[in-house]
């Protein structure tokens, strides 16, 4: 089994004392936690998930027989819920972005997953090496990915997106401090169903997939799934906890050739658990390390930001369920963002070699653009410790431009691969890379502690979603990566 998170490929030359600090959260004096948000207001009864977010430019490979993904889901400690965003999980040539959409490589990923967050099944690796026609032809088409998400569902699409306001909360709907107010029968079937009807699967054996997820112990259900030309983004939550989950709805923004192609851009997922909104951007942002590109880069977020706007599914007047990504009581963007280091290669590699990374985020475009208040106002992100993610040799733990046979496709290292949240409620336990040599990208994922508001006027006691008080600490020795030599 290939170890995905082994380490950053350095040292850090970081105190323990300075790692609890970060990673701990511990809980400030005015109440706000370092990485984290500030703490939910008194009058509302609190339920805590553990919420993992992981983004991966895989580079167009589609996955094969034994790549392994519990390292890099960390099924060893296993989370509530799991958002995993790709970036290329196809080639971004013509014919993917202006034909077809192959749907393979997506259906592939999620059997994948579920192979790791539903074990001890192995089956979708024996199917890909025994039915041939998966790979599709005029008599076999492509897998049907609207069809193979329907299989790891424990809960239909339709019921995810309806209305579950309880009964005492639609009484109370004429109150401006409330918002998700709704009525079951404001909405119609139309309204609810955005899926286009079903593929064909010939050549493809659904009935075995079916067959493998019923006999499964489903401690995970799939919720959402969604994929745009190279993008995809899947959500993932134990299944005793989905039948909380209401208002789905998916949102996808182009921003690729001539800004209206889907080789760049995003898709947004939103939800509601219990009484808190969410939101998920997986992201594809311009790409470029000439100056001025990172400015590119800024306008793709705003007009993300300004075009996304998910249907209302609860008709009622003056309704406040969120339309906007930033109307959302928690909001997690991650993806390829595609923002680089302003130094020269060889400058950069000179840093890299002492592991001064603080100097080397002095110059990442995000955190200067950020910092100068263009991007990302109001955003947050955990502490880097880890090299950056981009861009290696395929298979190796080179970055492109080592070796004297790849120095015209040199790229200055950077960390295109990022992770950010927006909104209150949010801690973050630990934000690492993955080492697995598959895509001249490196995973990067995090976890974190997110509150949901079950109710009001309750008691403030936080529990987790297994029951626990929420007193999480993660000792330094358990989130710092082990120094090891990855470049």
């Amino acid at each position: 089994m290939r170890n995905w998170t082994k380490g950053i490929g350095s040292s850090i030359s970081t105190s323990s004392n300075e790692a609890s600090s970060e990673h701990e959260c511990e809980s400030a004096s005015d109440g706000s936690c370092p990485g984290g948000s500030g703490r939910m207001p008194i009058d509302q009864n609190v339920e805590t998930l553990r919420v993992f977010v992981a983004t991966w430019n895989v580079g167009g490979k589609s996955p094969q027989k034994g790549l392994d993904l519990d390292d890099l889901l960390r099924t060893n400690n296993p989370s509530d819920v799991y958002v995993l965003g790709f970036q290329e999980i196809v080639p971004l040539n013509a014919g993917n972005v202006l034909v077809i959409e192959d749907t393979e490589p997506a259906v592939k990923w999620l059997a994948l997953i579920n192979h790791s967050l539903n074990k001890p099944v192995s089956l979708p690796r024996r199917s890909w090496s025994n039915h041939p026609p998966l790979s599709g032809s005029l008599f076999f088409p492509k897998p049907s990915l609207k069809r193979v998400s329907k299989i790891f569902r424990t809960e239909t699409g339709r019921k995810l997106k309806s209305c579950n306001c309880s009964p005492e909360f639609l009484e109370r709907k004429n109150s401006k401090d409330h918002c998700f107010r709704c009525q079951q029968r404001n909405f119609s079937e139309d309204d609810l169903s955005s899926e286009e009807d079903d593929d064909g699967l010939s050549g493809y054996e659904i009935s075995e997939l079916a067959n493998v997820a019923a006999a499964n112990t489903r401690r995970y259900s799939l919720i959402a799934s969604k994929q745009m030309v190279g993008i995809f983004v899947t959500v993932w939550m134990k299944t005793e906890l989905v039948q909380h989950v209401a208002h789905l709805r998916i949102s996808s923004v182009t921003r690729g050739i001539m800004g209206c192609l889907g080789n760049k851009g995003c898709i947004s997922v939103r939800m509601s658990y219990h009484r808190t909104s969410l939101c998920f951007i997986c992201s594809h942002l311009a790409s470029g390390e000439r100056e001025g590109d990172e400015l590119r880069r800024n306008s793709d977020v705003i007009e993300i930001l300004k075009n996304t706007q998910f249907q209302k599914i609860c008709r009622v007047p003056n309704s406040r369920i969120p339309s906007r990504i930033l109307d959302h009581n928690r909001v997690f963007w991650f993806g390829d963002l595609n923002y680089r280091i302003s130094l020269s290669y060889s400058e950069t590699r000179k840093l890299m070699d002492r592991n001064d990374w603080d100097a080397l985020l002095d110059k990442d475009q995000l955190k200067i653009e950020r910092e100068a208040g263009r991007v990302f106002t109001g955003w947050k992100e955990g502490k880097i410790y880890f090299a950056p993610t981009y861009k290696y040799t395929y298979n190796s733990d080179s970055y492109i431009g080592e070796d004297v046979k790849s120095k015209n496709k040199r790229r200055t290292p950077a960390w295109c691969d990022r992770i950010l949240w927006h909104g209150d409620g949010v801690r973050q336990l630990w934000y690492i890379r993955g080492e697995s040599r598959f895509s001249d990208h490196r995973p990067v994922c995090a976890e974190f502690m997110v509150d949901m508001v079950v109710a009001e006027n309750g008691s403030n006691r936080k529990i987790s979603a297994s029951g626990r008080h929420n007193n999480v600490k993660i000792g330094a020795e358990e989130l710092l990566p082990r120094v090891s030599r990855g470049t």
